[in-house]
């Protein structure tokens, strides 16, 4: 079994709305009791990803300004940045878990992205 079974294209169309959550989510969970980072951290990351996944190479984007594979690693640059969040920032409870398990998702769905379309996209036109 091929555990890389997220599509670039899959990826693609899962990037709006998980942007949307990472804006909405921390209001409708009260997040930001200990400390208000915790609702702008998630807050001023799903902006950016979305601005992100609108200037990325891919499907979904309206201006392809940013290669796929550069969007697949700001991607895990954000799961380990709020994985150590809570540490850095002093997140507890919920605020805590909240990172943990969106830093968690990310990773996860990076690594079972099937990246072989996305270097070769990227790095074939420079070799030819």
């Amino acid at each position: 079994m091929n555990l890389r079974f997220v599509t670039q294209t899959v990826h693609a169309y899962l990037d709006y709305p998980v942007a949307l959550s990472l804006i909405a989510t921390p209001f409708i969970l009260g997040l930001g009791q200990a400390n208000p980072l915790a609702i702008w951290l998630s807050v001023a990351t799903g902006i950016t990803a979305l601005l992100l996944t609108l200037v990325t190479d891919h499907k979904t984007g309206l201006l392809p300004l940013v290669p796929y594979i550069v969007h697949l690693w700001i991607d895990r640059l954000v799961g380990v940045t709020f994985l150590a969040a809570p540490a850095l920032l002093g997140f507890t409870g919920l605020d805590a878990a909240y990172y943990w398990l969106n830093g968690l998702a990310v990773l996860a769905v990076t690594v079972v992205l099937n990246t072989t379309a996305a270097f070769r996209t990227t790095i074939a036109p420079a070799q030819a």
